[in-house]
C-alpha cells in the first residue's frame, strides 16, 4: 500500500513538472520566442501531452498568469503547432466517435464533410482562381464560401450544448478560446463573401483570406478531434451526452442529414418531465402550469429570464424562435452564454441594472430576413429592488409594413 502510495505521489509530482514546464514554454511564446525555438524545448522535455493537461495549461495560463482570453486565442494555432505531433500520437489509436448518433460521433461525421470541402472543393477553385483571377473562378469561390458558412450550425452546438457541460466541470479558459476562434472563423468567411459579391476583391489580398480560412477551419478540426472532443469524453457522463444529443435538431447539424437517434442501453431521459403538473397562485389570477407554458409559447415573442445573479431561469419556446436556445443553458451563467467578446456588454447592462441607473435598453438589428427588436428590462420587487432581468425579442418588420388602418375581421 505503501509503496502504492509513493507511487501516485512521485506520479503526482512529475505532472506538476510536466504542468510548470509547459507553463514556461507557452510563455516563451507569448513572449516572442520563435515557434521552432520552443517545440525544440518541447520535444526535449516532453515526450507526450494528455489532452488534459492542455486544458489545465492554458486554464491556468489566465487565471495564474494574468494572460487575457484574447492573447491566449491569439496564439491558439501556435500551441497547436507545438503540440500537434506528441497529441496525434497519443491519440492515434483511439476511436472517438465510434457510436452512430453519439454527439462525438456526429461531430466527427461533420469535421469530414467540412475537411473534404475546405481541403478539396475550395482548395481546388483557390488553385483555379490563383491562375486565373476572373468572374468564373471567383465565382466558384463565392459558392463554396456560401456553403460553407453552413459550419455555423457545428460550431453553434459545440458553443451551445457541448460547453455548459464542460464548464459545469469548471474548464472555461478552453471553451472561451475555442469560442472565439470560432467567431474569428465566421467573421473571415463573411469578409471573404462580401469582397466576391461586391467585386471588391484584389486577387493577392483575397487568396490570402481564402488561405486563412483553409488553415483555420483545419486546425478547428483537429483541436477539436484532438483535444476538446477527448477531453469532453474524460468528463461528461453518458446521460450529458444523451441531453446533447437530444437537443442536436434544435441547432441542426452541417453537411449531414440528421443522425438516428441514439439510445444508450439506459433510461430515456426523454420519458422525464422538464416541469411537473400544478397550480401557480399569480396575485392577480390562478393558472395551472401547462396553461401558463402555453401562454408564454404562443405569444409573438420569445422571451428569456435571468435571476439576480444572473442565471438563466427560463426562455420561452414557440415554434418559430429567432436566436437558438437549448435547455442546457437553463441554470448557467448568462455571461457564459455569449462569446467572450462581448461579455463586457452584457456585464455592463447587467451593471446599469443593479446599480438603479437603468430600468431598460433597446436594441435593433436586421437579422436574415427579419428586422429583429431586443429589449431588456430589469424586473425589480415593491420595494425596487433588482431581481432579474426579461429579454424580450420580436421580428417587427410585419410591424414596420403596417400603415392605412383595420377596422373589420379579415
Amino acid at each position: 500500500m505503501s509503496e502504492m502510495i509513493n507511487n501516485r505521489e512521485k506520479t503526482s509530482g512529475e505532472q506538476t513538472e510536466r504542468q510548470q514546464l509547459l507553463k514556461e514554454i507557452i510563455k516563451e511564446l507569448h513572449e516572442g520566442k520563435p515557434v521552432e525555438a520552443v517545440r525544440q524545448k518541447f520535444e526535449q522535455a516532453i515526450d507526450s501531452i494528455s489532452v488534459s493537461e492542455i486544458s489545465q495549461m492554458e486554464q491556468a495560463l489566465m487565471e495564474e498568469e494574468g494572460i487575457s482570453v484574447g492573447e491566449v486565442q491569439r496564439l491558439c494555432s501556435v500551441h497547436t503547432a507545438v503540440f500537434k505531433g506528441s497529441i496525434e500520437e497519443i491519440h492515434q489509436e483511439e476511436k472517438l466517435g465510434h457510436k452512430p448518433g453519439h454527439p462525438v460521433h456526429t461531430f466527427i461525421q461533420e469535421n469530414k464533410e467540412i475537411d473534404r470541402l475546405v481541403n478539396f472543393t475550395l482548395t481546388l477553385h483557390r488553385d483555379k482562381f490563383a491562375k486565373d483571377p476572373s468572374e468564373k473562378t471567383s465565382n466558384l469561390l463565392l459558392d463554396d464560401l456560401n456553403r460553407l458558412l453552413g459550419i455555423d450550425n457545428h460550431y453553434s452546438r459545440k458553443e451551445n450544448l457541448l460547453f455548459p457541460y464542460l464548464e459545469k466541470y469548471g474548464i472555461f479558459g478552453p471553451t472561451k478560446v475555442m469560442w472565439g476562434v470560432d467567431d474569428r472563423i465566421r467573421d473571415a468567411i463573411k469578409a471573404a463573401k462580401l469582397k466576391l459579391e461586391t467585386d471588391s476583391w484584389e486577387a493577392d489580398e483575397l487568396l490570402e483570406a481564402i488561405d486563412y480560412i483553409i488553415s483555420e477551419v483545419s486546425e478547428m478540426i483537429f483541436k477539436e478531434e484532438n483535444i476538446l472532443l477527448p477531453m469532453a469524453l474524460e468528463k461528461l457522463t453518458e446521460d450529458e451526452w444523451l441531453k446533447i444529443e437530444r437537443e442536436g435538431d434544435v441547432i441542426g447539424y452541417t453537411f449531414i442529414t440528421p443522425p438516428a437517434p441514439w439510445q444508450p442501453a439506459r433510461e430515456d431521459l426523454q420519458s422525464e418531465g422538464f416541469m411537473k403538473d400544478g397550480v401557480v397562485q399569480l396575485e392577480t389570477g390562478i393558472m395551472s402550469v401547462q396553461q401558463l407554458e402555453f401562454m408564454m409559447n404562443h405569444l409573438p415573442v420569445d422571451i428569456t429570464f435571468i435571476d439576480e445573479h444572473d442565471v438563466v431561469r427560463y426562455f420561452s419556446h414557440g415554434k418559430e424562435r429567432i436566436f437558438h436556445r437549448t435547455k442546457s443553458i437553463i441554470g448557467r451563467s448568462v455571461q457564459n452564454c455569449h462569446p467572450p467578446q462581448s461579455a463586457h456588454i452584457v456585464n455592463a447592462l447587467l451593471d446599469d441594472f443593479k446599480s438603479g441607473k437603468k430600468d431598460v435598453e433597446d436594441f435593433w438589428i436586421p437579422f436574415k430576413d427579419k428586422f429583429v427588436l431586443i429589449r431588456y428590462f430589469a424586473v425589480r420587487d415593491k420595494e425596487g429592488n433588482y431581481k432579474g432581468t426579461v429579454e424580450f425579442t420580436q421580428n417587427i418588420k410585419p410591424i414596420q409594413e403596417i400603415s392605412g388602418e383595420k377596422r373589420l375581421m379579415s
